[in-house]
């Protein structure tokens, strides 16, 4: 059996945690179209067990975006994606646009310079760059020297991802099976829960609000036809949280009955969730918040 571990890593919002979950086909990171959706580290596992083929598993490794941090979480975020570069077998780096469009790549490929882990190149949203900016893309990276393939792909429409696996496999020696062959994450139900809540938090709020939210599970209580959930959404601000309890309190309601329907599916039975919002402010500059929130080690 081949197995290894890969990371993949990008600036925020170039589809790193899409990509994982078209791999997996399923879904076990949150994505948004908003930058930074991705706090902590997120393992995923495909395994192929096929007798026709040689049995593989590859842990992949989804990272927060890297970005100039502007708060301790910030500051958490990038080192969590950079510490996996030493630590892994191979390193996917995503990036959807040209490497002469601005800073943050070229900061990553500094990075990656100096390392000698092997590196794939994937081009993603090609669905959405024509055959000019895909060849300018492709060019200004292969110029690089860095990468051993570079691959394009969509993966929010599933395109290529075949491919990227092969490609990544490649980069694997004979190895253990880490994890049994039916786990595709070796994180808890509550913490894929916490995210599908913040996740919606994301996709139901504007501006500023979401990137100052955090969701701690305060109770979770399993039972053969339900499951109880309390959840608590901590912000920042007064303002936010009459802003996330919207008026009558129809927004936390809209969040609470769409993470519902979501949790629902993942765990196979119905879903009582109970949300509060509470305040606590400037959390992501506090030591002790972080730790609380399983963002930083106490």
């Amino acid at each position: 059996m081949k197995s290894g571990f890969i990371s993949i890593i990008g600036r925020p919002n170039v589809g790193k945690s899409t990509l994982l979950n078209a791999i997996l086909g399923e879904k076990i990171a949150i994505t948004t179209d908003k930058p930074q959706t991705t706090r902590n580290t997120i393992r995923g596992i495909y395994t192929r067990t096929d007798k026709d083929e040689d049995s593989l598993q590859m842990i992949f490794i989804d990272t927060p975006g890297i970005h100039k941090p502007r708060n301790k979480l910030g500051d958490f975020m990038t080192e969590a994606a950079i510490g996996t570069f030493k630590e892994v077998d191979a390193v996917i780096f995503i990036t959807d646009d040209a490497l002469s469009a601005g800073p943050g790549d070229k900061y990553i490929l500094e990075l990656l310079k100096e390392i000698q882990t092997p590196r794939l190149l994937v081009i993603n949203k090609i669905d959405k760059l024509g055959p000019e900016e895909f060849r300018q893309i492709y060019e200004e990276y292969e110029q690089t020297g860095l990468f051993t393939k570079i691959i394009g792909t969509s993966a929010s429409e599933g395109k290529n991802i075949d491919d990227v696996i092969a490609a990544a496999e490649e980069f694997l020696e004979e190895g253990p099976m880490y994890f049994p062959e039916d786990m595709v994450t070796d994180h808890p139900e509550r913490f894929i829960v916490s995210e599908i809540i913040r996740e919606k938090l994301l996709l139901y709020l504007q501006d500023e609000v979401p990137h100052g939210v955090a969701v701690e599970i305060e109770s979770y209580k399993e039972s053969p036809k339900i499951t109880r959930i309390g959840a608590v959404i901590y912000c920042e601000k007064k303002s936010h949280k009459g802003i996330i309890i919207g008026k009558d309190g129809r927004k936390l309601k809209g969040i609470g009955k769409s993470a519902r329907e979501e949790i629902e599916a993942l765990l196979g039975t119905k879903v009582f969730l109970q949300t509060w919002v509470k305040v606590k402010e400037n959390w992501r500059d506090s030591d002790f918040a972080l730790s609380n929130f399983g963002y930083k080690e106490q």
